[in-house]
C-alpha cells in the first residue's frame, strides 16, 4: 500500500499524559456506551469465565449497565496535534485523510454534511467519553464524543498475535472503527439501542451487536475501495493482507485461540467468514447500500 499518496488529516491527536484520571465531580466512571475494540470483548468474557467475581462488573459493562456505580459522565482525556514526524503518525495521518475524503464525497451526495472525527493516539491507557480505555481493548469508537481511540502498539500485537501484517490490513482496523462513526452520523446506533430496549438478542451468531460490526467492516470495505479509486494507492497483496485480519479477529478464532473452542451464543463481532464475506461485500460494490446487515436474513 503506498500510503503516502493520501493527504495527511489534521484530526490526529496525542493524549496530553494528563487524561488518566478525573471524570469531573468526582464520581465514577460510566461504562454504557462504547464498543469494545477487535478482541476486546472476547478477551473480557474469557475473564469473565475463569474469574466468576468479575462477572457482575463484565457483564455490566458488555450490556451497557453501569455496574452499580455513579452514572457520572466521563471526562474524555485531552490531547494535542499529533508529532507527525513519526512515521507511524504519519501512516495514521494519511489514512484518516483518506476516510474523510471518501466520506465527505458519499455524504456530500446524500446532501449531508460529513463531520470529521477526532483519532487519539495514546499509550497504555486514556479516557474517554464513554468510559477509561486500555490497550488490552484494542481500537474503539466511542459515540458520546465522535472520537476514535487508537493505542498504536496494537499494530505490533496485528503482526504477533493475530499474524496479520501490512498496512493495509492496519489501514482496514482504523478504516473499521470510522465506519461506527458513519453509524453513529447515519443513526444506527440509535437503531442498535431501540433494538436493545426491545430485548432483541445482542450477542450470537446473529444478533445485533455481530450486525453493526460487521456493517462497519463492509463499510471498511467501501472506504477500500473508493479510496483506490481516488488514490489508484493499493499493491499486489494488500486486499489478501486486509481479509487476513479480518479472519483473524473473527471471534471464532479469537475464542479457538483462548480457550480452544467456539461460543457462538456469545459472537458479538462475527465470525472469520462472516467479517471476510462483509468486507469483500463492501470492497467489491464499493456502496454503502450492500452493508444493509440489519435487513439480511443471513450473515
Amino acid at each position: 500500500m503506498d500510503w503516502q499518496k493520501g493527504r495527511q488529516s489534521d484530526n490526529v491527536e496525542e493524549d496530553d499524559g494528563n487524561g488518566g484520571g478525573g471524570y469531573g465531580g468526582g464520581g465514577g466512571m460510566r461504562f454504557g456506551g462504547f464498543h469494545l475494540g477487535i478482541g476486546g470483548t472476547v478477551l473480557a468474557l474469557v475473564i469473565a469465565m475463569l474469574v466468576p467475581q468479575t462477572r457482575p462488573i463484565i457483564f455490566g459493562l458488555l450490556l451497557g449497565g453501569n455496574s452499580g456505580q455513579s452514572t457520572v459522565a466521563p471526562r474524555p482525556a485531552p490531547g494535542h496535534a499529533a508529532n507527525l514526524s513519526d512515521p507511524q503518525h504519519q501512516f495514521v495521518a494519511h489514512v484518516l485523510g483518506s476516510t474523510e475524503d471518501v466520506w465527505g464525497a458519499y455524504f456530500q451526495a446524500q446532501g449531508k454534511t460529513y463531520e470529521r472525527p477526532k483519532l487519539l493516539l495514546f499509550h497504555g491507557s486514556t479516557t474517554s467519553g464513554c468510559g477509561a480505555a486500555e490497550e488490552s481493548m484494542g481500537p474503539f469508537y466511542c459515540p458520546t464524543d465522535h472520537r476514535v481511540y487508537l493505542d498504536l502498539d496494537f499494530f505490533h500485537e496485528m503482526d504477533t498475535r493475530f499474524h496479520a501484517s501490512g498496512d493495509f490490513a492496519r489501514a482496514y482496523v482504523i478504516a473499521h472503527e470510522v465506519g461506527h462513526h458513519v453509524q453513529n452520523l447515519l443513526g444506527t446506533m440509535d437503531k442498535e439501542k431501540t433494538l436493545r430496549a426491545r430485548g432483541m438478542p445482542m450477542e450470537g451468531d446473529s444478533g445485533v451487536s455481530v450486525r453493526l460490526e460487521l456493517q462497519a467492516d463492509c463499510y471498511a470495505g467501501v472506504w477500500g475501495n473508493r479510496s483506490q479509486q481516488q488514490l489508484q494507492w493499493l499493491q499486489a497483496g494488500d486486499i489478501e493482507s486486509a481479509l487476513n485480519a479480518a479472519s483473524a479477529v473473527g471471534d471464532d478464532a479469537l475464542q479457538k485461540a483462548a480457550r480452544g473452542y467456539a461460543v457462538p451464543d456469545s459472537f458479538t463481532h462475527g465470525t472469520s467468514a462472516q467479517r471476510m464475506h462483509w468486507f469483500k461485500a463492501g470492497f467489491d460494490s464499493g456502496d454503502p447500500a450492500q452493508c444493509d446487515t440489519f435487513s439480511a436474513k443471513t450473515l
